[in-house]
């Protein structure tokens, strides 16, 4: 069933966008990621501009991840202390980041940007989430059935002034490094349209030392706000949200997210990671060679008119 889609100028299959919706909220729920990470580049894949994927998929995701974080809020999993400090960083972030965005989107330069941003992004989280997945999963090998004890983290972040503490996640630190995370979140969050939670989930863990079943709780709490700020901004500032289109992914993500909460439950956060870990090189593998592979095709198309 083809359906127009006004904003982006194109026909698709909407059963195909309900499909990606959901399977984009599965990963939501078990990973505590926003999906936009996944999501964005197959809207590429499937024929959506850029610049339209990028301020209609922030949409969607808040329609995920607050279906996610419900469900986390019922096991009280989510640290509402860490995530508003994380969520101030994250507003003042997306502000700067859909300045830029409209900047580039009047020179013309916003989808080359929003797909390099990927590839790099993506090659680069996935690569050390992978590398560090095998080390946990090797490290609870070897200590059989015995839980792998946390790693105490007594580095620079605790040196830093103005600490608070934050009861759910048993920890007393600086506002300063969630400030700083949350603020990288926002700018990717205006630029890339994902929620962040492919670079929050592992700072949180690595950085903050925040233990992992708080984690994607917490993540989805702070995604919620700041992806629903970004996609108000993008609306009101560049007109690139398509309606039809976010519809369509949020009702499949919104289910999707329930069934991916389930799952998530039962499987151990290693094995978590190292799937995630995967999934984020097959698609920066897959960005890349797509941007390695267009310019003969534009240079074709540009020589077209002069036949």
């Amino acid at each position: 069933m083809q359906i127009y889609l006004p904003i982006a100028e194109v026909s698709v299959n909407a059963f195909l966008l309900l499909g990606l919706g959901g399977l984009v909220g599965v990963l939501s729920g078990m990973f505590g990621v926003g999906g936009g990470f996944l999501m964005t580049p197959l809207l590429f894949f499937i024929g959506i501009p850029p610049a339209v994927a990028v301020a209609t998929e922030a949409n969607q995701i808040v329609a995920s991840s607050f279906s996610g974080v419900l469900a986390h809020l019922k096991r009280k999993t989510v640290d509402l202390r860490m995530g508003t400090v994380l969520l101030i960083g994250g507003l003042v972030g997306a502000a700067a980041g859909v300045q830029v965005f409209a900047i580039l989107t009047a020179l013309g330069q916003v989808d080359l940007l929003v797909r390099l941003c990927y590839v790099v992004f993506l090659g680069l989280i996935g690569g050390l989430m992978f590398i560090e997945s095998l080390r946990a999963i090797r490290r609870a090998r070897a200590a059989g059935d015995a839980p792998v004890p946390r790693r105490k983290h007594r580095g620079w972040i605790h040196a830093l002034p103005f600490k608070m503490r934050f009861r759910t996640s048993g920890l007393y630190i600086s506002v300063i490094p969630p400030l700083l995370v949350g603020l990288l979140v926002g700018v990717l969050a205006a630029i890339m349209g994902v929620g962040g939670g492919f670079i929050m989930v592992p700072a949180m863990i690595y950085l903050l030392g925040m233990p992992t079943k708080v984690v994607v709780g917490t993540s989805l709490f702070q995604i919620i706000f700041v992806t629903g700020f970004a996609t108000l901004l993008h609306a009101t500032t560049n007109y690139t949200v398509d309606m039809v289109l976010a519809v369509l992914l949020l009702v499949g993500g919104v289910i999707g997210a329930q069934i991916g909460t389930r799952i998530g439950v039962k499987m151990k956060a290693e094995q978590l990671r190292i799937l995630l870990a995967i999934m984020v090189l097959a698609v920066c593998g897959r960005l890349a060679l797509d941007l390695l592979l267009e310019p003969a095709e534009l240079y074709s198309l540009g020589n077209g008119g002069s036949h």
